[in-house]
This record gives C-alpha cells, structure tokens and sequence, in this order.
C-alpha cells in the first residue's frame, strides 16, 4: 500500500535528471534513494523506473503513477489549505521561478515581506536564466517573467510596468559616433545576451510617426549574463538592448546614454505567470499581492 509519503518521494524524483541528482536535492545518500524506490517498487510489484547510466526515464507504470500522484497530491494540498483557511491560517510550499538578477534583486525581498507576515509558508526560489523554460516540469505555483509571452493560454497578472532601451557608455558615443537612424546600427558593435528562447539578434524599434524598423544584428559580443553585457556597455564595448530595471542607475549616474532615444522598443513588462493548479490557493494570492505591493511604485523609475 503507498502512503503520501510515497508519492511525495516518487514525484520529486521524476523533477531530477537521474537517481544520484535526486538523492542531492532531497539531501540523502544515493543509495537511500534507490533502496526507497525498490521498496516502493516491491510493494506495488512493478518496476517504476529503467535503471541506467543516462536520464532517469519512467517506465508506462511509473508516467501512470506519476500522473495519479500528481493529482492525489494537489488535492490534497487543496484540503489542507481550505482547512488552514477556516483557521485564518496560509501556509505551504511556495515555489517561485524568476530570472536571475531580477529575482535576486526584486523577487527576493518581497518573499522577505511575504513570509514575515505568513510564517508557515515554505519559499523556494528558483532563479534562472530561462524561467519559462525552467518551468516544463510543472512542479511551480508562479513564474516571474519579463517581457511578452507567446503561449496566452496561462493566466498572466501584471506586476510592473517596464521599458526596454538602447544605450551606450559616453566614451563609446564620443569615440564612435551617435546614431541617428535604426539603420547606423549596423555600422555600431552591439552586444546581446542570450538569457530565454528570444531572438536576441532581430532588434525592433518604432518611430515616433509609427514607421516600424527590425534590424538583424551580428553581435560583437554576448553572454548568457546581463550583468556581464551590462558591464561590457559601461567599459565602452558597444551598444546594448537592456531593460529599463537593469540600466535605470546607470543612466542616472551617467555611466550609460540612451541611444536612438526618439525610436520605442517593444515593452517588456513584468509578468507573473500562474500555474492552473494552484492559482486559486491563499499561499498563491498571498504572494501576488506581496509582489505587487514591493512592485507597484516601479521602484526603477
């Protein structure tokens, strides 16, 4: 007989690349995991998942269980926290997926906030370089996104508002020359970084009579960092696409201009992103409102 235990277990071990990842992030030995998995195995009389050297691979009985696991342990996530409501109390595991440096520096304290006021949730704060990629295993409540997102079948709830621009150090303008048209672009070294699936090298700017311009650029330099772009654009390397949030210091202190500042790139708002499973949870909307309320003032501007 399995207990829920048991399928808490099984679906961690379905988020991890192998068995000895598992036993990582669950923080036990690898050999606990395995013994742990055959018994579960032995008492069902099925083999759950292949044992090999590659990625962990589920066998048609383990997908099975997992899918019903999924399901059993969501309700009953769902009627612990309708009887927690009834007490007045949210709690439960939080788990969140946002980029990197915004997470670090935005996401991050309003957790703070949130669980100063509900002890009794768990965060885990995910940080990545693709947080709707790192968001296909399906084991999170919201995903903190930056910019427009072409699946719009997830509930999306604005959190900011936020620009993007183009900008340069003054010591590269001065050496270089000022752009005057989206067209000079290709005559500038320009600098991306590879931080999602976009097409970072097709750069799109609007006039201001509404004339629509999209340029491919062969960038001069890149990374998966934006701080590393960030700072290759303030030691004079070229011309950047960075986000209002990430630049707005440096534009205030003088370390970066804006470039083309008549032409308009397309918004890159911040998004929160819902998973349908427990986007009706108090845990959930406790969290949107901390969000919102550390967001709201744009604290960039």
């Amino acid at each position: 007989m399995l207990e829920s235990a048991d399928l808490r277990f099984f679906a961690a071990l379905t988020t991890e690349p192998s068995l000895a990842a598992a036993a990582r992030a669950l923080n036990v030995s690898a050999p606990a995991v395995s013994q742990r998995l055959a018994q579960i195995e032995g008492r069902l009389g099925l083999r759950l998942i292949e044992r090999g050297r590659g990625r962990l691979v589920l066998t048609a009985e383990g997908e099975a269980l997992l899918r019903r696991s999924d399901e059993i342990l969501h309700r009953l996530a769902v009627l612990n926290e309708d009887m927690l409501a009834h007490r007045h109390q949210v709690s439960g595991p939080l788990r969140i997926i946002a980029p990197l440096g915004f997470g670090r520096i935005h996401v991050a304290p309003a957790v703070v906030s949130l669980t100063s006021s509900f002890p009794e949730i768990t965060p885990d704060l995910v940080l990545s370089d693709d947080p709707y990629g790192a968001a296909r295993a399906d084991n999170w409540d919201i995903i903190v996104h930056i910019g427009q997102l072409a699946d719009s079948s997830l509930t999306q709830k604005k959190l900011a508002s936020n620009r993007r621009f183009l900008c340069a150090s003054p010591a590269y303008l001065a050496h270089n020359g000022v752009p005057k048209h989206p067209g000079d672009l290709h005559s500038h070294s320009c600098g991306v970084i590879r931080e999602d699936q976009a097409d970072v090298t097709m750069w799109s700017v609007t006039g201001a009579c509404g004339e629509h311009h999209s340029l491919r650029i062969r960038p001069a330099f890149a990374s998966n960092d934006g701080e590393v772009i960030k700072s290759w654009a303030v030691a004079g390397m070229g011309i950047v696409q960075r986000s209002e949030w990430n630049v707005a210091a440096e534009l205030a202190d003088g370390r970066l201009d804006r470039v083309l500042e008549s032409y308009a790139l397309p918004d890159a708002d911040i998004v929160a992103i819902l998973n349908p499973r427990t986007l009706r949870s108090a845990r959930v909307q406790e969290t949107l409102d901390a969000l919102t309320a550390h967001l709201s003032s744009v604290p960039w501007r």
